[in-house]
């Protein structure tokens, strides 16, 4: 485990995402290798991939997929590292990053979740992701299911304590 301070975007293309919230991102959020609404109505494609480059009718590749994510995940990981002004482990910069991917840094930004961390309060974390849970107004479990996974992985001292949260034998819809 590494505890480091966030050093702003160049940060993220030294220091990698952590595997787990890898893991995290790709199981809750599914592969579709066409585009489609997700729950909250937003046309998707790959690992979560929105974006003006996203119509309806495209196909991609799974390598696609994957460079959509990484370049994705990356940016929401710079989008952390720009916003959160105390020192986080590879873990919990994960799960803040797989929920900015998820959430958006817009959002992430004007966050009770972000106030208090900014705030050294890192014990709140958990519940405050729990209370993002909504897609199209309605609260969706698999959000549910990823809020709580997110926060287990803030909160893990080592990512061992992640398969059981995301293993797929107890996660069955993506995003929903």
């Amino acid at each position: 485990m590494t505890t480091t301070p966030t050093q702003g975007a160049a940060a993220a293309a030294v220091r990698p995402i952590h595997h787990a919230a890898v893991a995290l991102v790709k199981k809750f959020e599914g592969l579709y290798l066409t585009a489609y609404h997700c729950p909250a109505g937003v046309l998707t494609i790959g690992y979560g991939h929105t974006g003006p480059d996203v119509q309806d009718g495209l196909r991609i590749t799974e390598e696609r997929a994957e460079d959509l994510l990484e370049a994705d995940l990356a940016k929401a990981a710079a989008d952390v590292d720009r916003l959160v002004r105390v020192p986080l482990t590879d873990e919990q910069r994960g799960a803040l990053s797989s929920f900015v991917f998820n959430v958006g840094a817009a959002a992430f930004g004007k966050s009770t979740l972000l106030r208090k961390l900014n705030g050294g309060d890192y014990a709140s974390v958990p519940a405050e992701l729990a209370r993002w849970t909504k897609g199209g107004g309605r609260v969706l479990p698999g959000l549910v299911k990823r809020r709580a996974a997110e926060g287990v992985l803030f909160t893990a001292t080592s990512a061992l304590h992640l398969p059981n949260v995301v293993d797929p034998a107890t996660v069955t819809e993506a995003s929903d």
